[in-house]
């Protein structure tokens, strides 16, 4: 559950989003999501391509990674797919958002975003 219910997300990534295989993870958040013209998008919002810090708050974990497209992800240099447990999580949170975020291993882990770089 988000603490703030509002999940922004620009028109052209909504539009890719939308047609990828594998979507079902991503279902919920985008419709509920409210879709906006990217240059309307704030600059503290993750969107695709952004670079993202975040702390997973039961490990007390900080980590680094840019939000990208299935095809573009790469793991071992912090590119991670939109379709992956923490990439579909952190899209279209702010700075200051938290998220609690059910992973494949059944366990629930808190995301906060600490910081957003729009691409």
């Amino acid at each position: 559950m988000m603490k703030n219910e509002e999940l922004v997300i620009a028109d052209q990534d909504y539009a890719r989003l939308s047609t990828l295989e594998g979507i079902d993870i991503l279902a919920d958040e985008l419709s509920r999501a409210t879709v906006v013209p990217v240059e309307r998008v704030p600059g503290d919002v993750v969107r695709m391509h952004s670079v993202v810090t975040y702390v997973v708050e039961e490990l007390g974990e900080r980590r680094e990674v840019q939000l990208v497209f299935p095809e573009e992800s790469d793991p071992s240099s912090g590119k991670v797919s939109v379709l992956a447990p923490v990439g579909a999580a952190l899209l279209g949170l702010r700075t200051g958002q938290s998220i609690d975020w059910r992973f494949p291993d059944g366990r629930m882990r808190r995301l906060c975003v600490e910081r957003t770089v729009a691409p």
